[in-house]
């Protein structure tokens, strides 16, 4: 299978305090060409925030940005009135569009742990739209959950011709990865799957054209990036 690796140990490295971040793709201060991102997905942040902390109100704008929370609960506030806490088993979906300011504050004791996803938007200068769901794939292990994707009918609605779907899989257990549009791209969230010859370990990734199949070498949780041939 011809596939590209991303292992954790390449992933950037940011340590300022109060947030203890990973960064698949280039990233603020941290920048590496090799990494900038694939097809629509550009970022991947994996990030630690201590209690009492967090990202200031700030502005983005033309991008999708998923936030996934492992653990604890973030509170989100932001110029189109939404606000509100965020915890673990739930996911946020921000279009930013024409552009959006906000905040993501730990107002707990202990740290949260999310991850920060960014899509580059098929569409530009839309709306801006906020989604909210729960959908934790450890209540119901060894099956996809679609996250977002590209039709109206999916748990959210996100600007790109890609879905973003999640798995828990117990140890020895199988999952078929098959795209629907050019290419996929599965992160490990936690744990050590096989795909083909490769393994691949918490916080790495792999790329591929093909079909194939994942298989948890122990209790594992992935993203399943189903991403098409470009950006745009």
């Amino acid at each position: 299978m011809n596939a590209f690796l991303h292992p954790s140990e390449n992933r950037g490295h940011v340590n300022i305090g109060w947030l203890n971040s990973k960064h698949s793709f280039s990233f603020g201060n941290w920048y590496n060409p090799k990494y900038m991102g694939i097809s629509a997905l550009r970022v991947i942040n994996d990030d630690l925030i201590d209690g009492h902390q967090g990202f200031g109100q700030h502005p983005h704008d033309n991008m999708e940005i998923l936030t996934c929370v492992l653990k604890g609960t973030i509170t989100h506030k932001d110029s189109m009135g939404n606000h509100g806490g965020i915890s673990a088993g739930e996911w946020q979906l921000m279009s930013a569009g024409t552009g959006i300011r906000h905040s993501e504050m730990n107002q707990g004791d202990e740290h949260v742990h999310l991850l920060q996803i960014w899509v580059i938007p098929n569409e530009r200068d839309a709306k801006p739209n906020y989604q909210q769901i729960r959908l934790n794939p450890h209540e119901a292990p060894n099956q996809w959950h679609l996250i977002c994707g590209p039709n109206e009918n999916a748990p959210m609605h996100i600007r790109q011709n890609a879905e973003i779907k999640t798995a828990v899989l117990t140890k020895g257990q199988k999952l078929s990865v098959a795209q629907t549009q050019y290419l996929n791209y599965v992160h490990v969230v936690e744990g050590k799957v096989q795909i083909a010859e490769h393994t691949v370990e918490t916080g790495g990734a792999i790329a591929f054209l093909e079909h194939s199949e994942i298989e948890a070498l122990e209790d594992t949780q992935v993203i399943w990036f189903d991403l098409p041939e470009k950006a745009a």
